[in-house]
């Protein structure tokens, strides 16, 4: 039966459908780390390296390449040019870093292949046959190759990624707009549409873009945080999650500590 309560769900890529977060996150500390070598050993100070627990959530996941670039260099009080997105992997600019980064991420990639999570291919599968709308959102321009890899393209309705965000020149997250993008091409309210989000700045940027429903999906440990972002509903896996219980989840949401949350907490303490 066809929910009530919400007509479709967007979901990000790295982290909830598929585990590329981890290759993601390698890649960019293989740069960064690099970086900070290079600036410590001129500077004549020790070298601190790039953390994958904090310094990876903090200023460069669910970000645009080079904003990610730019937001942890700044957090560093390292400044270099911003370049133009044509520079070589090997220029010293915000852009050429991060098309070092997307190099060393497509090299990972095509070592390691892709792993989807089941149980948001499950949720997937099942918000089909339910007749639910399904979007997928990703800062990445790889988007779609990664879903191709994967084989699971056929899965969503729509997808917006870097490539659309850069051709449109929309603002990524925290902004809103690749979420309302998604909405637009899915014809569907943002009140009535579910986000499915693992990085803080998505959640952030589903909270500022009016959507009906937040989910925090905690796989890092992370759930206050997300919550602080504001996740309406915090679970550590989507295993135990399906249409019904997402229709729940709107039906009751207001708003803050909702019976949504509380019965998410207990959907997670029982996992």
């Amino acid at each position: 039966m066809r929910p009530a309560h919400y007509d479709a769900v967007i979901f990000d890529l790295d982290g909830v459908v598929t585990d590329t977060a981890n290759v993601h996150a390698a890649a960019w500390k293989l740069l960064f780390d690099e970086v900070l070598r290079i600036t410590a050993a001129s500077q004549g100070e020790p070298f601190a390296p790039f953390d994958l627990g904090c310094d990876y959530h903090a200023y460069v996941d669910g970000r645009p390449r080079y904003e990610g670039v730019q937001s942890f260099l700044r957090s560093r009080g390292i400044a270099l040019d911003f370049g133009d997105p044509g520079d070589p992997p090997d220029a010293s600019t915000v852009c050429g870093l991060g098309n070092r980064k997307d190099a060393t991420f497509a090299e990972l990639l095509s070592q390691q292949g892709v792993r989807v999570f089941h149980s948001t291919i499950t949720l997937l599968r099942a918000l089909q046959s339910a007749g639910v709308r399904r979007a997928i959102a990703s800062s990445s321009k790889n988007c779609r190759h990664v879903l191709e890899i994967a084989g699971i393209e056929g899965l969503f309705d729509v997808r917006v990624d870097g490539l659309v965000l850069a051709e449109l020149g929309l603002q990524g997250k925290p902004h809103p707009d690749l979420f309302l993008r998604c909405a637009e091409l899915l014809d569907v309210a943002p009140p009535r549409t579910v986000v499915v989000e693992d990085a803080l700045s998505g959640v952030a940027a589903a909270r500022a873009g009016g959507f009906g429903l937040v989910i925090g999906l905690d796989r890092a440990g992370q759930g206050e945080a997300l919550r602080a972002h504001g996740a309406d509903v915090v679970v550590e896996d989507l295993d135990r999650v399906d249409p019904r219980q997402l229709d729940g989840w709107c039906r009751d949401h207001s708003g803050g500590m909702t019976s949504a949350s509380r019965a998410a907490d207990r959907t997670t303490a029982a996992g």
